[in-house]
Parts: C-alpha cells; sequence; structure tokens
C-alpha cells in the first residue's frame, strides 16, 4: 500500500475487518474534535481541502483494489461525517449523534446520493457521503431544535442547547 491508498483507508480504520465504514467514521471523530475551534470559514475551506485530497485517494485506492469503491476506502465516511458536524460545535453527546445519523443516512442513500453512489470514480466515492453527510446535518438540525423546544436549556449544557453554527 502507498501512502494515497493508506490516506484511503484512513490508516488502520478501513482495514477492520467488520464494518470499516463504521470504523471509518469513528476515525473521524478525533479530525473533528481538532478542528472544532475553526471559525466556520476556515473549516469549510479546509473540508473543502480535505474532500479534494479524500477523492484523489479514493480514485489511487479503487485503482489498487481494482474495485471502485473498495470496502477499505473509508477516508469517503471521513469526509461525510466532516459535513455532518460542520455547523455544530463540539460535545460528546453531538459526535454520537453525527455519527448515528451519518452512518442511518450512509446506508439508507437517499438522493442525490444515492445517484451519486452510482458513479464509477473517487467523486461518485465521496459524493455520495457528502449528500449523506448534508442529510445528517440536517436531521441534527431538526432533532437539536425538537430537544430545546421539548426538554428546554436548563442551564445549557446539552448539545442541543449550543448554537447551531460555530
Amino acid at each position: 500500500m502507498g501512502p494515497w491508498t493508506w490516506l484511503a483507508a484512513w490508516g488502520p480504520c478501513g482495514l477492520v475487518p467488520v464494518a470499516p465504514g463504521t470504523a471509518g467514521t469513528l476515525g473521524a471523530v478525533p479530525l473533528f474534535w481538532l478542528l472544532r475551534d475553526l471559525p466556520l470559514w476556515l473549516y469549510l475551506v479546509t473540508l473543502a481541502g480535505f474532500v479534494a485530497v479524500a477523492v484523489r485517494a479514493a480514485d489511487v485506492a479503487g485503482r489498487h483494489w481494482k474495485v471502485v469503491d473498495a470496502s477499505p476506502i473509508v477516508i469517503d465516511e471521513v469526509a461525510g461525517y466532516l459535513v455532518t458536524m460542520a455547523l455544530f460545535p463540539w460535545s460528546w453527546g453531538g459526535a454520537l449523534l453525527g455519527f448515528l445519523l451519518f452512518r442511518l443516512f450512509d446506508v439508507v442513500k437517499p438522493w442525490p446520493a444515492s445517484a451519486l453512489d452510482r458513479r464509477k470514480d473517487g467523486l461518485g466515492v465521496v459524493g455520495d457521503d457528502l449528500a449523506a453527510g448534508v442529510w445528517a446535518a440536517a436531521a441534527y438540525a431538526v432533532i437539536a431544535l425538537a430537544l430545546r423546544l421539548v426538554l428546554g436549556c436548563g442551564g445549557g449544557l446539552h448539545f442541543w442547547c449550543a448554537e447551531l453554527t460555530r
């Protein structure tokens, strides 16, 4: 494995024998934690650069494994999770909710994720996860709003009480 393939596998995450996509998403949580304090504009610029690198890595790794979306390629899950969490501040509850929602939408693949998933290139590999990340972010925002309305904030210690944008 070369550096692009190792990056596409997000190190050892994509090489786990069971549920590499889930492992890749878990591997994205520390990266989100590292990026959490960036201003939104810089987070989005960083995310755009990461997506460009992810598309290239997925292309190279797909050729290496001779399968466009080989199961060890999990950098797309990392990018999708970062999209999910782009508007939300760090908290363990929020990170877990984002993780669960992203995995749900990554598996279900509502449009346009399903359409992008049919592309047979790095953009398709990463693009469907970016779309799933947008769906997950929208669901996160709705859940956070519903929890605010139902439970209130009572001290603001809960992830749903934090501002939606950083």
